[in-house]
């Protein structure tokens, strides 16, 4: 059964935003006391957060599909819908977030970095929120936005100062032991590493992590063994250290034929060419492995590498090779630039931005793409005529229909507003370019007017009566 997994692919969807409500407030003498319809609430994110305690993304392995809450609608008597709730989705330290494609949307290091993977729909306006002095009463009122949904893949990178990298039964998890407090699964057959084991070692005042990594073999780098998926894990280390078996029972292998196999495999991966570069040469307490480390020493050093002879079961060599870790990790961490505080940087539009643009796409078809049209399009209730007439006021006032009359856009052409998979199409009206002074105040309900003043009732109504008593005067029956 698989414990550990280090990619997943995730299908994330944020919550809906709830619809706006279109009530009118009523009560007794006064049955059309005004709109009172109140706002849907915002749908809920979902987030991706580090946590600590968490060291394998197996939860999602299991789990992929995973959704926010949705926002719940308004009410009348100006009651606003309750917000979604945000879903809260822990990660190891060091995940990193790509997107389908595979450009990274986020490198999520440090315990608490947070990031947003889908927005929450907004909340539709009720009637409420969109009356005015124009539109006093509106009939309608606006739909909450549909969540973001996406597919992300989410991989693994180790946090570690020190990879151990080497074959199979080298000695890793042995060395990894007993350098630090982690217990791996130990054993005398290859593969028996099958995820990364992570350690924590001090050497003085350093205090640095140690992972060992599950054993590479020749054309790993192209799928073979377990290195393929593991390689992802040395990306983050200061310093690799290259295990070397010098007590091994085959006899088409040896310490320094390893080493060319291994740096093979790490320079078809590519990006771990400027770390540095440290030999141990493992198993010494075997007489045969003594002698071997005795014979291949002076070379490995002609090379330029930094060799330490160790056995981990006699623990002979540990604190040398501990101590010059650290140092190693130490001066890598001093060489880093200190890490500025996270500046906001503002880009304020060109002031010839007009927030959205009109491409023709073929004879007498054009589509309208841009960020405030296409939302105001997902908050329109086209059920509701009203609702309509609003959307086109807005248009009009951002400069939509000015904008197609001057790219050549004639009556009855095709208007597309969004993107090809989902876009709102209608046969363009140029009349529409009016706005609301052709089609008037769209949205108001003329029984909301303003009352008249309590003298002009009394002139009306002694005018009513007048005309009545006139009629009666002028009756007769004959």
């Amino acid at each position: 059964m698989t414990t550990f997994v280090d990619r997943v692919e995730l299908h994330v969807a944020a919550g809906n935003g709830g619809h706006g409500c279109a009530s009118v407030h009523r009560e007794k003498f006064k049955p059309l006391g005004g709109p009172d319809g109140g706002n849907g609430g915002r749908g809920g994110d979902v987030i991706l957060v580090v946590d600590q305690d968490v060291t394998t993304l197996l939860e999602y392995h299991h789990h992929p599909h995973r959704k926010a809450t949705n926002g719940q609608p308004g009410a009348g008597d100006n009651r606003e819908g309750k917000n979604g709730t945000d879903l809260i989705l822990p990660v190891p330290d060091g995940t990193v977030v790509l997107d389908g494609n595979g450009e990274v949307l986020a490198d999520m290091v440090g315990q608490g970095t947070r990031f947003v993977a889908g927005q929450g729909g907004r909340g539709g306006l009720g009637n409420a929120a969109l009356s005015s002095a124009r539109r006093k009463a509106p009939g309608f009122a606006l739909l909450g936005e549909p969540g973001e949904g996406r597919d992300i893949v989410l991989e693994l990178k180790t946090v570690a100062d020190v990879a151990l990298v080497g074959y199979p039964s080298a000695g890793k998890s042995s060395l990894i032991s007993v350098l630090s407090a982690a217990k791996p699964k130990i054993a005398d057959y290859p593969f028996t590493t099958l995820v990364p084991n992570l350690g924590v070692v001090t050497a003085g005042a350093t205090v640095y992590t140690i992972a060992d990594v599950p054993g590479l073999i020749p054309g790993a780098s192209q799928g073979r063994g377990l290195g393929l998926e593991f390689l992802r894990h040395v990306e983050r280390c200061e310093v690799l250290v290259h295990v070397l078996d010098t007590a091994t029972l085959e006899s088409d292998r040896d310490p320094v034929s390893d080493l060319d196999a291994i740096e093979e495999e790490l320079g078809q991966y590519g990006g771990l060419g400027d770390r540095p570069r440290v030999v141990v040469l493992n198993k010494i307490d075997i007489p045969d492995g003594k002698d071997l480390a005795d014979m291949i020493r002076p070379d490995l050093e002609a090379r330029g590498y930094r060799v330490f002879e160790v056995s981990a079961v006699a623990r002979q060599g540990l604190k040398e090779l501990s101590y010059a870790l650290a140092e190693i990790v130490a001066t890598a961490r001093a060489a880093k630039p200190v890490q500025e505080a996270t500046r906001i940087v503002i880009r304020p539009k060109a002031v010839d931005d007009a927030g959205f643009t009109v491409t023709q796409e073929g004879d007498g078809f054009f589509r309208v793409r841009g960020e405030k049209p296409e939302r105001w399009v997902r908050q329109t209730d086209f059920n509701n005529d009203e609702a309509v007439g609003y959307l086109a006021d807005r248009l009009n006032r951002l400069g939509v229909e000015a904008a197609l009359l001057k790219a050549g856009a004639r009556a009855m052409d095709g208007v597309a507003i969004g993107p090809e998979d989902n876009a709102v199409v209608f046969d363009w009206e140029p009349s529409m370019s009016a706005g609301a002074e052709m089609l008037g105040r769209r949205g108001e309900d003329h029984r909301f007017e303003a009352p008249r003043p309590a003298s002009q009732r009394r002139r009306d109504r002694d005018a009513a009566r007048d005309d009545a008593q006139g009629e009666y005067d002028g009756f007769s029956p004959f």
